[in-house]
């Protein structure tokens, strides 16, 4: 009886840290950001234009911003200024960083041939941090950073 309860404590431990020593296979981050997005913070260049909450913001418009990826391979932009625009999307996933691609957008937006990319700074299941890798022509060829959520 002493042998076969020593026998059994050595198993629950050795299975303890077994199963305490498998690390979770992290998600894909197409996974991560696979889901609607709404601004929380906006840059264009150093300026911030947009907080979510704030009683006055210089870009209001960011209110109603909506950058849609719940789709696996299509995309709905909606910009601060009411411009809604339809594509694909694609996550390019490299050593020296991410890129989200936007691409095949119509209408094409200004300047774009239909292309918009973003380095991904940062991604969680609830926040989505961004920086555009070329000027928008819109917000008067600033390099725009984006801190979206997930409402």
């Amino acid at each position: 009886m002493k042998r076969f309860f020593t026998v059994f404590v050595m198993i629950a431990v050795v299975g303890t840290v077994m199963v305490s020593s498998c690390k979770k296979k992290p998600k894909p981050l197409s996974e991560i950001i696979g889901r609607v997005w709404s601004a929380q913070l906006i840059k264009h260049g150093s300026s911030v234009v947009y907080t979510k909450g704030a009683a006055t913001n210089p870009t209001p418009g960011y209110l109603n911003f909506r950058l849609d990826l719940s789709s696996p391979t299509s995309a709905t932009l909606k910009e601060w200024d009411g411009n809604t625009f339809t594509g694909q999307w694609e996550v390019q996933e490299t050593t020296a960083g991410n890129t989200l691609i936007l691409k095949n957008l119509t209408p094409q937006p200004t300047g774009t041939n239909g292309t918009i990319q973003f380095t991904i700074n940062s991604a969680t299941e609830i926040e989505f941090v961004m920086t555009r890798t070329s000027g928008s022509q819109k917000t008067g060829g600033t390099i725009n950073n984006y801190t979206l959520v997930s409402p």
